[in-house]
């Protein structure tokens, strides 16, 4: 494999900025980075080159992920929201509030579930919440949770999709590991 060298998101920032996350399309040719500086980069994986950004949060950014088909990319930030992007033209096309920090993002493995891991912060409890996806560029986004599943015990630091997206796979603050069932969350 080779070494890919990529050139810092705000020139000569790139320690300050502290790279956070970055995902590959599932045909390895374009690497998605986030940062504390609240643009995602977009590079060819092949020779390190930029190839373009997204702008649109307004907090650092954690977390990315890029759906099985390429066609969207989905962001969590310190701005307390996950953002949704057509991968092609760069536009935002839906935006989902939060009380607290996004701290993970993951696509199901078919692309049509979005989960996020919401941070414990201000009184308000840890979740994992998934929103189901239509892999349409031009159908309108839902709203609606599909799932929603609270951390009381300790908060979630990050979560997965098993195979086949049939359970809900999560880490926590204190160590512990928890399953969920994805339809009906059940632990």
């Amino acid at each position: 494999m080779n070494q890919i060298k990529c050139a810092p998101h705000t020139p000569g920032e790139l320690l300050s900025l502290g790279l956070m996350f970055e995902r590959y399309t599932r045909d390895g040719d374009i690497l998605f980075s986030v940062a504390k500086d609240k643009v995602v980069c977009a590079w060819f994986s092949a020779n390190g080159e930029r190839l373009g950004t997204y702008h649109g949060h307004q907090g650092a950014l954690w977390t990315v992920d890029v759906d099985p088909t390429t066609t969207f990319m989905a962001t969590g930030a310190a701005d307390n929201t996950v953002r949704l992007w057509d991968i092609k033209t760069g536009n935002c096309v839906k935006v989902w509030e939060f009380p607290t920090a996004v701290k993970r993002v993951e696509f199901s493995e078919d692309g049509t579930q979005l989960l996020a891991v919401t941070e414990k912060r201000m009184g308000y409890l840890g979740t994992i919440v998934v929103f189901d996806i239509k892999l349409d560029v031009n159908a309108e986004q839902t709203d609606e949770r599909s799932l929603t599943i609270t951390c009381e015990e300790s908060k979630a630091t990050v979560a997965g999709w098993s195979y086949l997206s049939k359970y809900i796979i999560a880490g926590h603050e204190d160590g512990s590991v928890s399953q969920y069932d994805a339809k009906v969350c059940k632990q």
